[in-house]
């Protein structure tokens, strides 16, 4: 029963991030959890604390980034739960054209229901792909 409501949560939590509203899953944060988005695009990093984790995943709405769960991976106790959630990753532009399209695979250990740590794994060559079309090089002239 456990399982199946971190399951149930998780799915939750991110169709109200892809729906634009990003409290629940803020919530499920712990308040000095740390997640850790290796590469080298501007989504690259580590993010200490409850309020830069939001700032992250506000960014995703901001950009129109819209996440969808493929599974979801739950083991242990409620003490030291360990959770791998395979997603993919897309935005599109408002006329339809899809600008971004990733998978990623998100490994989380979690204490009591809060998430203490997170480490997300995607192709970064895409994310900095998307970074460049976000934020085009200014050319001179």
């Amino acid at each position: 029963m456990y399982k199946s409501t971190v399951r149930w949560m998780i799915r939750r939590n991110v169709r109200a991030l892809s729906a634009g509203n990003p409290a629940p899953l803020i919530a499920g944060y712990a308040k000095s959890a740390v997640l850790v988005f290796p590469g080298p695009s501007s989504w690259g990093g580590t993010y200490q604390g409850r309020d830069a984790i939001a700032g992250f995943l506000r960014r995703f709405i901001a950009d129109g980034v819209i996440g969808e769960v493929e599974d979801i991976l739950v083991n242990g106790p409620p003490w030291r739960t360990r959770v791998c959630v395979i997603m993919t990753a897309r935005a599109t532009d408002p006329d339809g054209t899809l600008r971004y399209d990733n998978r990623a695979a998100l490994y989380a250990l979690a204490r009591w229901g809060r998430i203490v740590r997170q480490e997300d794994f995607e192709d970064t060559h895409k994310s900095a792909a998307f970074d460049e079309y976000l934020h085009p090089a200014q050319t001179p002239g």
